[in-house]
């Protein structure tokens, strides 16, 4: 099987896993881990009764809580990539007040219309839904001041470009609060696909040291991976943040929209 066949399929595997997420939003579990008493709903244990719908947290299917991980302030303009069922983008919206705008994209049209009908029930007016893919988002350069991720760069077949995309919509100053899964550097590729499938956000997670090579790869600094819960036997839930300088052009690559880069 070549490698253009084999990416296809795990394409087709993740939009049909996720496709049934979305369908399964009222009783859906975690991604990242067997245990839903440790990863999906159970990371937002802090949510008050009205924050946020009921179906949103139900349908949360990652491995922390980012808008809590990037600090987010008043006025900020936030992306959430992979924004699912809407409740990381419904959590930022309150974060960042009126003044401030969250952007959720997603690649799946149910799960958008999930999370449309999750913000409609939130009563938010500061979030805009986008389709399209995290390896070329549909944004201009140097427009978001924050952007989170839960559980989803580690779907990727291309993180370089996914790396280069987020480097380029971050405004100079701007920072990544992320939650994925991340394999201790001992792990070989082969032995992270051994612990569990891609669908399932284990077999494509990077190691501590990938990460850390793909952010500084397109000017990202200050870079820092910590380990907050196991996933699975060297896997585990992280918390991953960096910042674009605010000279962006000191160290980056030059990249253009769409992840290619010079």
């Amino acid at each position: 099987m070549s490698d253009t066949t084999t990416a296809g399929s795990l394409q087709e595997e993740v939009r049909e896993y996720y496709r049934a997420k979305a369908a399964e939003a009222e009783t859906s579990g975690a991604c990242c881990s067997p245990d839903p008493q440790t990863f999906g709903p159970a990371a937002y244990d802090e949510i008050g009764p009205g924050t946020a719908p009921d179906a949103a947290l139900l349908a949360s299917l990652g491995c922390g809580n980012p808008s809590a991980v990037a600090e987010l302030r008043e006025g900020e303009t936030v992306l959430d990539l992979g924004s699912g069922g809407g409740l990381d983008v419904i959590l930022s919206a309150r974060r960042v007040g009126p003044d401030g705008r969250v952007f959720g994209l997603d690649f799946l049209e149910e799960m958008l219309a999930l999370a449309a009908r999750n913000v409609a029930d939130a009563e938010i007016d500061n979030v805009v839904l986008l389709k399209g893919t995290i390896e070329s988002i549909p944004l201009p350069a140097d427009t978001v001041d924050v952007i989170i991720s839960n559980c989803v760069i580690n779907l990727s077949l291309n993180k370089p470009a996914v790396f280069a995309e987020m480097a380029r919509v971050l405004t100079p100053g701007g920072r990544l609060g992320i939650s994925d899964v991340v394999a201790e550097d001992r792990l070989s590729p082969e032995e992270r696909a051994e612990r569990g499938g891609h669908s399932q956000c284990i077999a494509g997670a990077l190691s501590v040291a990938e990460y850390k090579e793909l952010l500084d790869a397109v000017g990202l600094k200050d870079a820092e991976v910590v380990f907050t819960q196991e996933a699975a036997d060297g896997l585990h839930a992280a918390i991953i943040r960096a910042h674009k300088p605010v000279d962006s052009t000191a160290g980056a690559q030059e990249c253009e929209p769409g992840g290619t880069c010079c």
